[in-house]
């Protein structure tokens, strides 16, 4: 259903804690068994990620600082953010919590993103800028993880790669990551850095969920020749996968979210608000029913699962689900669900169905 729709799109189209301190005096720490989930997931379970795009948008600082404590207090190691969540304020909070970032015994990995949009671009001056403005709001010397959050068609890829390797040799930065490029594009800075003796990006963040699989078929092929390992964002497909929607939502006044209220809601809704989206929903909801009668787990429970238990996500290779929230109540459920076993082969055929 969703891939003959993406495939004639595609044709169309082709071209730390080491001691964190909240606020109050007590202290979190790891146990040695919360350390090895958090870095490497669970045995048999990509490791889980914590978006905070919304930090400083939807959910103000106490919220924001909370939210990441209960995260890390689950054992998971790995915040995401950006230069341009919530014009900065993402990258401000978390700097703001007394995580020690960049430090070198904190366990508590840090990986932000510098882009090429709103009048920036991703020449080595830009880059440079973007990567110092987002340690000083970090307040720390150095990022786990820097990404390239997207291709600049205006800059020579070159000019580009030869910075990131500079900033690396400067210590800013430890592992190189890309995000939103193609994957002939993968293959062609794989190629470049390796050839030139830059460093070689490890990490690539791309969209990924039940209903959305155009990265298996090209994309993860190219990843895993060259080593990379996968994050995925929009599990839940910006929320759509929750259920909570109904297509004609879109005709009528809504509250603030990922599709509606938000910058990017226009983008957000050309993405995923699609009549086969929803029909593909309705198609899992019914698997769910007849699977598990009344205590079927909910539509988001089903749909994370999926991404744990039943994806392409390969634990052994470091791949990880990048998991956001817009409250602490919201991230504690989907937390919840993670830790979940694996569906019912009934509810992964629907899966199947609804996107084939």
């Amino acid at each position: 259903m969703l891939r003959a729709a993406s495939a004639a799109v595609s044709c169309a189209a082709r071209r730390c804690v080491r001691s964190l301190r909240p606020s109050g005096s007590r202290m979190f720490a790891m146990s040695g068994s919360q350390q090895l989930r958090a870095g490497l997931g669970s045995p048999d379970r990509p490791a889980t990620v914590l978006g905070t795009m919304e930090m400083g948008r939807r959910m103000d600082s106490p919220a924001s600082a909370a939210s990441v404590r209960a995260f890390l207090e689950r054992g998971h190691t790995e915040l995401d953010t950006a230069f341009m969540y919530s014009d900065g304020q993402s990258e401000s909070i978390l700097g703001g919590m007394g995580l020690g970032l960049g430090g070198g015994d904190c366990r508590v990995k840090i990986a932000t993103k510098a882009n090429p949009w709103d009048g920036k671009s991703l020449k080595p001056d830009s880059l440079q800028s973007q990567l110092e403005t987002s340690l000083k709001r970090l307040q720390c010397p150095q990022v786990d993880l820097f990404y390239l959050h997207a291709p600049d068609h205006g800059t020579p890829v070159e000019e580009t790669l030869r910075a990131c390797h500079q900033l690396h040799q400067e210590g800013k930065f430890v592992e190189l990551g890309l995000s939103n490029y193609s994957s002939w594009e993968v293959a062609e800075i794989c190629t470049l850095c390796k050839n030139n003796g830059w460093i070689m990006p490890t990490v690539y963040q791309g969209m990924y969920n039940a209903t959305t699989r155009q990265v298996e078929a090209e994309l993860f092929p190219c990843l895993r020749h060259f080593g990379l390992r996968f994050y995925a964002f929009n599990p839940l497909a910006g929320g759509l996968l929750t259920g909570r929607y109904k297509y004609e939502d879109k005709d009528g006044k809504q509250p603030a979210g990922r599709f509606f209220g938000f910058s990017w809601a226009e983008i957000y809704r050309n993405r995923y608000w699609k009549e086969d989206h929803f029909k593909a929903i309705a198609l899992v909801e019914k698997a769910l029913q007849a699977s598990y009668g009344s205590s079927a787990p909910s539509m988001t429970s089903a749909a994370l699962r999926w991404m744990y238990h039943h994806s392409q996500l390969q634990t052994a290779l470091g791949d990880a689900v990048i998991l956001g929230m817009s409250s602490l109540k919201q991230l504690e459920e989907n937390l919840d669900a993670t830790e979940e076993g694996p569906l019912k082969p009934a509810v992964v055929e629907a899966f199947d169905q609804a996107w084939n």
